[in-house]
């Protein structure tokens, strides 16, 4: 099914737009990160992590006030689905099954009728947790340069350039989210080890969309090659729009149904996806493309 196939659209002439609209999200995402920050789950942070299962849903400030008093600090506690809290202690020290035995206790204690009890329990050391940290890092650092290697060997320097940059556009822009919008959703929004994984998917499935749209670029730069490169580029991105759209669309409704019906713990990870796929299709074509023609222009080909 060709939807869009004989689409005509001057998405390369007007790139000054696209070049605004992505400026603005990046100062605002940049903004948002220096100024409230990134939500970071125990992975990376350090600390015990308890998901207490109630009948029916508890106070959530009254429950952390009682906590504070039987803890060395007051503990983070945050609704965790329908009938959960999730309390998260920033210290690591004693043993995991006696906190949780004191958080129980005391919110037994303090809710008689709500049958607490643990649903799930991490601990990760704080040297643990700076590892874990450092190696996403070195992750997505390494997945960039592997990336600019790759598309430079197949391609050339400019398209990869423009691979790497989209990538850190879409990287950037949703981290931004995560940060502008933590406190904010009725789900968690902490980065731990599977939102990492989640920005590992969208680097590859924007890399993936990008990398078809450069083939097409070469292929008619070969075919049309009286052709100012600018007209090449925008027919190129005309005539991959339909398996772009496509593509992109039946992944989102994937995505979605994961979001809606996979559970508390995997909607971080389902709504970084749903934000990724959609930035990334939109840097496929008005970010990576409209790089390479800038970079042509100023360093042009020499035959």
């Amino acid at each position: 099914m060709r939807v869009f196939e004989n689409m005509d659209v001057a998405f390369v002439q007007n790139r000054g737009k696209a070049y605004i609209v992505s400026g603005v999200l990046i100062a605002a995402a940049i903004i948002s990160l220096a100024t409230r920050q990134l939500e970071t789950g125990i992975d990376f942070q350090g600390g015990m992590e308890f998901v207490i299962e109630t009948e029916g849903n508890l106070d959530v400030t009254t429950v952390r006030n009682d906590l504070a008093g039987v803890l060395d600090a007051a503990p983070e506690v945050k609704s965790y689905g329908d009938g959960a809290l999730l309390v998260r202690a920033t210290t690591a020290a004693g043993d995991a099954e006696a906190v949780a035995d004191v958080v129980v206790s005391q919110i037994k204690s303090a809710f008689p009728d709500s049958n607490a009890r643990i649903g799930k329990s991490d601990t990760v050391s704080p040297r643990f947790a700076e590892d874990l940290k450092r190696g996403a890092i070195y992750s997505i650092i390494g997945a960039l340069f592997v990336i600019f290697l790759y598309v430079a060997i197949r391609f050339e320097w400019r398209y990869s350039i423009g691979a790497v940059v989209a990538l850190l556009h879409d990287i950037v822009i949703t981290l931004g989210l995560f940060s502008l919008l933590h406190g904010w959703l009725p789900f968690s929004l902490q980065i731990d080890q599977t939102i990492i994984a989640a920005f590992l998917t969208i680097v590859g499935y924007s890399l993936n969309d990008t990398v078809v749209v450069f083939d097409r670029i070469r292929e008619y730069a070969n075919v049309f090659k009286t052709e100012p490169f600018e007209e090449t580029v925008n027919r190129s991105v005309n005539r991959t729009l339909s398996r772009t759209i496509i593509t992109s669309g039946t992944t989102l409704l994937v995505v979605v149904v994961l979001f809606i019906f996979g559970g508390e713990v995997l909607k971080g990870f389902a709504f970084a996806l749903i934000i990724g796929i959609g930035i990334g299709t939109y840097s496929s074509i008005f970010v990576a493309a409209p790089v390479v023609v800038e970079l042509r222009k100023r360093y042009p080909v020499r035959r």
